[in-house]
């Protein structure tokens, strides 16, 4: 039976999205088979990938130069704000074309029940954001779950007054669903038929 760094792996890997039990001992087993510089190349590429990410003391998405891209490329529309949970949903979003603002990374969505509150959801600095780069625009696209809901209604709530307009994705994102599973042409669409957020 193996055990020690073979289960510290297995252990680990079980940690990213979608990998069950079997599919851990799996990955792990190749893992070990691998040709040695082959494993040790990944796990040097790793360690080199996640130390060099931080996030952009800006619009907070996760970034390898500090200002984002986003933030110092003087092209994008600076009226427009696009809200997403996470650094994957920006980049979802810019992969359809259809946007050409710029974006805020909240990090999580709204869950009293979990302990996540305005704090978590980097909402101060989303504040600070505003200040100093009024919007005619702000965009929420939020995956349409219950936490999704409540986030906005407390983004509507608290920046109806500070934003001239509050839109929301339409069409195409079912309630309960992720934006991380929606495709090209769906983010597209929910973006083209953006409605107020605040109806």
């Amino acid at each position: 039976m193996l055990s020690g760094s073979f289960i510290e792996l297995k252990q680990g890997l079980k940690k990213l999205p979608g990998i069950g039990e079997k599919t851990a001992t799996r990955l792990a087993m190749y893992l070990i088979r691998m040709p040695k510089d082959e494993a040790t190349g990944l796990g040097e590429a790793i360690i080199k990938t996640v130390s060099s990410f931080s996030n952009c003391s800006i619009c907070n998405i996760l970034s390898d130069v500090e200002p984002c891209i986003f933030c110092t490329d003087s092209q994008r529309d600076q009226r427009s704000l696009c809200l997403v949970e996470d650094t994957q949903d920006a980049y979802l979003i810019e992969d359809t074309n259809e946007f050409k603002g710029r974006y805020f990374v909240l990090g999580n969505l709204l869950s009293p029940m979990d302990g996540i509150g305005p704090n978590e959801i980097n909402f101060p600095l989303l504040q600070e954001f505003l200040a100093a780069n009024p919007v005619e625009e702000l965009i929420l696209a939020l995956s349409p779950s219950v936490e999704g809901e409540s986030t906005i209604n407390f983004l509507v709530n608290q920046l109806q007054d500070k934003v001239d307009k509050i839109t929301r994705l339409s069409t195409g994102l079912p309630f309960g669903g992720d934006m991380e599973y929606a495709t090209s042409r769906t983010l597209t669409t929910a973006l083209q038929r953006r409605y107020s957020a605040d109806k």
